[in-house]
């Protein structure tokens, strides 16, 4: 019985250790992948926002596709610049989160462009596929800014499906301000106080 009570006990350190190493990893890296999409997408959507209200030339819309662009880029150039660490398994459920969210997304989005489904919210379906793998991931790690975050741009997305036009362009920004650049700040800041923190007992 003490030894079954001992795994227990063993199991949920090993859980809890996992889901710090993902927290680490998170604000190591996490933190400025977060605000290099946040911010791609916010200004992005910003640019076409006055373009097509300012032309009424619907092909700014393509501009849309910068924001994977620049994502593929980012994540080649931090894969180059940091050696590969250990990753958990909770690292592995927050990636499948990610990739799952962002294959909805590429797909809805292509079919949003090749008029498959011409009536397709394409806002407000990123937006919700976005903010719930925000969710997921501040959940799983218990990070009150993702989470919180999440939940925000959750609620907003739903505007979406009522808010058509322009203005849904800058609710959407609105969303990643909210969801991506908010709480990427606040990793890249508890990221800084921990190194020099750690610098300060050397």
């Amino acid at each position: 019985m003490e030894n079954k009570k001992l795994n227990e006990k063993e199991s949920l350190e090993l859980i809890a250790r996992m889901i710090r190493n993902t927290h680490e990893n998170l604000e190591t890296r996490g933190g400025k992948s977060m605000l290099v999409n946040g911010y791609t997408t916010f200004l992005t959507s910003i640019v076409i926002y006055f373009l097509v209200g300012y032309t009424h030339n619907p092909y700014y819309h393509l501009l849309w596709f910068i924001i994977p662009v620049v994502g593929i880029i980012w994540k080649y150039i931090d894969k180059r610049s940091h050696p590969q660490k250990v990753t958990t398994y909770i690292d592995r459920v927050v990636g499948y989160v990610w990739m799952v969210a962002g294959i909805i997304v590429w797909l809805s989005a292509c079919a949003a462009f090749f008029s498959v489904f011409s009536m397709l919210p394409i806002l407000f379906v990123v937006a919700l596929m976005i903010n719930t793998a925000t969710i997921i991931t501040g959940l799983v790690i218990k990070f009150k800014a993702l989470t919180i975050g999440g939940a925000a741009g959750i609620l907003l997305s739903f505007s979406l499906l009522i808010i058509f036009g322009l203005k849904s362009i800058l609710i959407f920004a609105l969303i990643f301000l909210l969801c991506m650049i908010i709480p990427g700040h606040i990793l890249q800041y508890a990221e800084k106080k921990k190194r020099l923190k750690s610098r300060a007992y050397v």
